[in-house]
């Protein structure tokens, strides 16, 4: 069942006039409701939309109430005003999740959104955390590798816009687009692949986006998140190296760091089934 979900109004709670922070959630942001059960957030990450989710939603919504969000200026949703900063996205996320009825929900995130989900982790939002290669615990060159090369693949996909739904049936096109982001592209779903390049293509915020990825700050951790953490990393992640996810775990010493072997950045690509799985076994009261 797809549904709109709104942000929280800008009416200001002072009766005043309000902020330009407050008016930023003024807006709605796309999401859909599959299944029934507990809530269970899933945000995806840089270019994506409610549709990354699709090779592991059936699975997670037999035993809970899924709750896909499009991130603002990504699929459906209205772009935030101003810079497209991790803390103006993590604030749009918690109020959504106020306004939405949504307090203690547990949270799953793929890339850019694993990071949002740890920042509300950091915040204490949400309940138990689930987070496949989150972005921010880069060093030194990593940064540099991370944008300069995401921002080249980037720059082919929108040359090849109008031919992505033929594209994407080949095998070999998709080996040569996706091999820095999966560990067997040729493998995957051509309607998958599709439903990513496109909303790549068509997301107007990803270059300001990646510029403030690149420039901000490092993810911060805490030691005391509201519920369990787990971290999965693909043991083939070309994009976000291997090596950042011990980053990751110092910042949150609760975490347990779970592998995903044969696996590329997406583990809900390439290992769909095991992180349904872990999905699962995270959440399980």
């Amino acid at each position: 069942m797809r549904v709109r979900c709104t942000a929280p109004s800008a009416t200001s709670t002072t009766g005043g006039t309000s902020s330009a922070a407050e008016r930023s959630f003024n807006m709605e942001l796309n999401c859909e409701r599959h299944g029934a059960g507990p809530p269970l957030l899933l945000v995806h990450g840089l270019g994506g939309s409610v549709r990354s989710w699709d090779s592991i939603l059936p699975m997670l919504a037999r035993g809970r109430e899924v709750v896909l969000v499009d991130l603002p200026g990504h699929g459906a949703s209205p772009a935030l005003p101003g810079r497209q900063t991790i803390a103006a996205y993590a604030d749009a996320l918690e109020h959504f999740i106020d306004r939405n009825g949504l307090a203690g929900v547990d949270t799953v995130g793929s890339s850019v959104g694993a990071r949002l989900v740890l920042e509300l982790a950091r915040r204490g939002i949400g309940g138990h955390t689930v987070a496949f290669d989150p972005g921010g615990f880069w060093r030194g060159w990593e940064t540099a590798w991370f944008r300069s090369t995401l921002a080249a693949s980037v720059r082919l996909v929108r040359l090849l816009r109008r031919r992505i739904p033929a594209l994407s049936h080949s095998r070999a096109v998709r080996a040569v687009l996706l091999a820095q982001l999966s560990a067997r592209p040729g493998a995957l779903d051509p309607m998958l692949v599709r439903n990513e390049l496109t909303a790549i293509a068509e997301t107007d915020v990803f270059d300001a986006m990646l510029r403030e990825l690149a420039r901000g700050p490092l993810q911060q951790g805490t030691a005391t998140p509201p519920g369990r953490v787990t971290i999965g990393w693909g043991r083939q992640d070309r994009l976000l190296l291997p090596r950042q996810a011990e980053r990751a775990q110092a910042a949150f010493p609760t975490a347990r760091l779970h592998w995903f072997e044969r696996c590329g950045h997406f583990p809900q690509w390439d290992r769909p089934k095991e992180a349904a799985e872990v999905i699962m076994q995270t959440m399980a009261r």
